[in-house]
Order: C-alpha cells, then sequence, then structure tokens
C-alpha cells in the first residue's frame, strides 16, 4: 500500500505527483505489461544481448 503524507494546506496537484511517482517506483505498471505476453526465453537473452551490443557500440563511439 502506497501511503502519501499530505501537509496542512497542500496542494492536491503536487499531492497526486508524489502519488504517481511513488507508483511509477513501485514498477506495478511494467510488470502488468510485460505479464500480458508470453515471451520465451530465447527470445528474451536475444534481446538483451542486441540491447548489449548496442550499448557497446555506442560507448566506443564516444570514445
Amino acid at each position: 500500500m502506497i501511503v502519501v503524507p499530505i501537509k496542512e494546506g497542500e496542494n492536491i496537484e503536487k499531492a497526486l505527483k508524489k502519488f504517481k511517482r511513488k507508483f511509477e517506483k513501485t514498477g506495478v505498471v511494467k510488470e502488468l505489461r510485460s505479464r500480458q505476453a508470453f515471451i520465451k526465453p530465447s527470445v528474451e537473452k536475444r534481446k538483451q544481448k542486441s540491447k548489449a551490443i548496442y550499448v557497446q557500440q555506442l560507448q566506443q563511439v564516444e570514445e
């Protein structure tokens, strides 16, 4: 359960912003989206490998 302490006279928009930030950090929405469709482990590994190659190439270009 997410608890957002609100100070006396604090704007409701600020409180909502705090709540949204805390909710994002929990990763609930990300988890739900990932569970919508099953991804085979081999496909997942392939995607991670290609991402790692891409990041490595970017780092080489910077140097």
